[in-house]
């Protein structure tokens, strides 16, 4: 069965969660496949954004399968946390932009998911947490991680001792979200709008600037500036750039071809 469908259309990769019966819950053949699909998205030429979203209108994802988890030795139990952290980086390293639409429900593992992203689009009403305290468990597929580097230590510590859940408008209030739109029903919309913006722009300037920024946040100012340089070294052989000089000089639009 498959879990996990994918669409590239015009450079961009629509990935979509596809088990709206269980609320796109996560069990561990859905993230094998999930795993894979980042793997092949790395390495595709014809992909330059990649936007993640969900099937149904209730849920983007409600993380863990709690049905499968009860049924599962502790030896598998750390295989699934394992699988779990793991895609999740592969989707957090991609080269590409990656922006979590998100259309419903986002507990758990599904708001590290969207964590994972580059960027987030959702609605006023979306429901979304950490909630793993509630269950005796803490986050383990990045959330300890991501979300007090996103919106700063003491509000992530807040909302994760507490399991709060919390709607796309505080969130976007807390600094997570990117893009606010009125309904669930428009944020692959949104989200593709800022893929476009994106895409105007020259797609191995892009994939280094995201690289640049990502490796220096955790290394200190001087070490940044070295990684900054380097991934400015890789861009100036590229023919995107000697076309857009001479875009900028004939006064058109430029043509970039990702090379």
């Amino acid at each position: 069965m498959n879990y996990i469908e994918v669409d590239i259309k015009d450079f961009i990769a629509t990935v979509t969660l596809k088990r709206p019966e269980a609320m796109n819950a996560f069990n561990y053949d859905m993230l094998v496949e999930l795993g894979n699909v980042a793997e092949e998205l790395r390495t595709n030429a014809d992909v330059r954004v990649v936007v993640v979203t969900a099937a149904g209108d209730k849920a983007f994802s409600v993380g863990a399968d709690l049905k499968e988890r009860r049924g599962l030795t502790e030896q598998q139990v750390r295989r699934n946390v394992y699988k779990i952290g793991d895609v999740f980086n592969r989707i957090a390293d991609l080269p590409q932009p990656t922006i979590a639409a998100i259309n419903g429900y986002a507990f758990g593992g599904g708001m590290e998911l969207l964590l994972a992203c580059d960027f987030r689009v959702t609605s006023r009403q979306t429901k979304m947490g950490l909630t793993e305290t509630s269950l005796a468990i803490i986050p383990g597929a990045g959330g300890t991680q991501r979300l007090p580097r996103i919106i700063g230590e003491a509000k992530a510590m807040e909302l994760i001792l507490t399991a709060k859940r919390f709607t796309g408008e505080e969130a976007d209030r807390f600094g997570l979200i990117t893009r606010l739109v009125e309904d669930s029903s428009q944020v692959v919309d949104g989200a593709k709008e800022l893929a476009h913006e994106m895409l105007k722009n020259g797609p191995v300037a892009i994939q280094q600037a995201k690289f640049a920024i990502r490796q220096g946040m955790s290394v200190d100012m001087q070490t940044g500036l070295q990684i900054e340089r380097k991934a400015y070294e890789v861009i100036i052989p590229t023919e995107d750039r000697v076309e857009a000089l001479v875009a900028f000089q004939e006064k058109r639009a430029p043509e970039f071809k990702g090379k």
